[in-house]
């Protein structure tokens, strides 16, 4: 049996983006992502939740995020959830969850494209209009 791991969020960038190398000097980019819920409870008065991801993306879409994202827009992530855990120094163990993204859409520009992981990676042409929510 086929197992599956996608996620797609939508939201506001918490904090700009950060681009840095690996020792093999492989582009990434981390940001912060939050998506916020609005709903009614059962008094009647609307609430609000909000959720922040770590956003992680690697090569030509991490130039490209880091080059035309920063706190504030919105955007529409689609990828992997990755969990990372480690040992601290204080011999605590710790653990991070993060998207691992193929596909960012950058929603407050007109006419905005999905931007594939890698040039010859060619991602799914989505427009806004045509996502299931």
């Amino acid at each position: 049996m086929a197992s599956l791991n996608k996620v797609m969020v939508i939201g506001n960038l918490g904090t700009d983006p950060e681009m840095r190398f690996t020792p093999n000097g492989n582009q990434v980019t981390s940001f912060r992502i939050a998506s916020t819920r609005t709903y009614t409870t059962s008094e009647g008065e609307k609430q609000q939740e909000t959720e922040w991801f770590t956003v992680t993306t690697w090569g030509k879409l991490a130039e490209t995020c880091n080059q035309f994202l920063a706190k504030g827009r919105r955007a529409y992530v689609e990828g992997r959830l990755r969990t990372r855990n480690w040992e601290g120094q204080d011999g605590q163990k710790r653990f991070n969850t993060e998207i691992v993204a193929n596909t960012v859409i950058f929603l407050d520009r007109p006419g905005a494209a999905p931007l594939p992981e890698d040039a010859e990676g060619g991602a799914e042409d989505i427009q806004p209009e045509e996502l299931p929510f």
